[in-house]
């Protein structure tokens, strides 16, 4: 299998309190070292955005990232979370929101993304992604 999805519960950092989204996890062989995420609020799909797999992970454990995506470890209410800070400019606007993730949820997901492509075993055939753009 060349392809993983998990449907993990999300919960968004709002002004009136935490709001519970779902979100789509997938991976895909053809990316290698991406993960894309879908966030849902109910069955509207409020973003998309792709992480760094790597990057993911080590967030698990400590802070990372800068910019518009930062991952960090965080202790919930008795569990371990990934803290998701997310910033986004389009145009003149600009948005920021913060999601948590139950850690052990997600390296559950990382776990499978591994089994399709080991960590360090990634690789980008160049010439073939080149074929495809000049064929369009």
């Amino acid at each position: 299998m060349s392809y993983v999805s998990a449907l993990i519960p999300v919960r968004l950092d709002a002004a009136s309190g935490r709001v519970r989204l779902a979100a789509r996890f997938s991976y895909d062989a053809g990316d290698p070292y991406a993960v894309q995420a879908e966030f849902f609020d109910g069955l509207s799909v409020l973003a998309c955005w792709h992480f760094d797999r790597q990057m993911l992970a080590e967030g698990l454990h400590r802070p990372v990232g800068e910019g518009d995506v930062t991952f960090g470890p965080r202790k919930g209410a008795g569990v371990d979370e990934l803290r998701v800070d997310l910033r986004s400019r389009s145009g003149e606007q600009q948005g920021k929101a913060v999601l948590f993730v139950e850690a052990c949820t997600l390296m559950a997901f990382l776990e499978q993304t591994y089994a399709v492509i080991g960590v360090g075993e990634e690789c980008l055939d160049i010439d073939k992604h080149l074929d495809e753009l000049r064929a369009r």
